[in-house]
């Protein structure tokens, strides 16, 4: 008998992807450490969106994992480690945690990217096993795990998005593949530039009307 299907935050869905992807791509290193799991979360590459989450919220949403079961914390060396239980507490095979693994780092993709990105983590013959999977984790008779997304204007296939924080937001066609979402601190800055200009325009404003005057 699976748990019910958790709803996690982003953070932890980028915790939970990055232990699943390094557990398959540097063995030799895993389970992992704090600082390894942070570095892993704030990659550059192959994550959508890019996070740049500290020591305390990875340790948080760490502790949010483990009283779900999907992480343990792992004794016996000098660096405390965690690794997760995916599989287990899922209930899926290897084959279908890649995939959930691919679309908690990178956000929804087709079935060809899945393929293509899951190559480190499982090499997939075909996309139809791709969907195969695919089908099998929207399926599941303890809740789906996947879904497929309305095709977007313009787009040849549909993609895939994982359920793992509930149901996706709906997109707009303007949004486009790869939109990100500017972050609480990129806003903040906007915000501070934007003061700076107004505040820039309103001296300037009174230096013409010093001179006019």
């Amino acid at each position: 008998m699976t748990e019910p299907i958790p709803n996690l935050t982003l953070l932890e869905t980028r915790v939970l992807g990055t232990l699943v992807e390094k557990q398959r791509t540097v063995p030799d290193t895993y389970p992992l450490s704090l600082n390894s799991l942070v570095a892993g979360c704030n990659q550059k590459t192959s994550r959508n969106p890019v996070l740049e989450a500290g020591e305390a919220e990875v340790l948080l949403a760490l502790e949010n994992l483990k009283e779900l079961g999907l992480v343990a914390e792992v004794s016996g060396s000098r660096v405390v480690r965690f690794a997760h239980n995916l599989e287990k507490v899922l209930g899926v095979p290897t084959q279908a945690s890649a995939l959930l693994a691919v679309l908690m780092l990178r956000g929804p993709q087709t079935a060809g990217e899945l393929r293509l990105n899951c190559e480190r983590l499982h090499k997939f013959a075909d996309i139809s096993s791709v969907e195969a999977f695919l089908e099998e984790l929207a399926a599941r008779a303890d809740g789906a795990l996947v879904v497929e997304l309305p095709r977007l204007p313009g787009a040849r296939e549909n993609r895939w998005s994982h359920l793992l924080s509930g149901q996706p937001a709906s997109e707009s066609p303007a949004a486009g593949r790869g939109a990100v979402a500017p972050s609480g601190r990129e806003m903040d800055e906007l915000r501070a530039r934007v003061e700076s200009l107004e505040a820039e325009v309103a001296s300037l404003r009174e230096m013409v009307g010093r001179l006019l005057g």
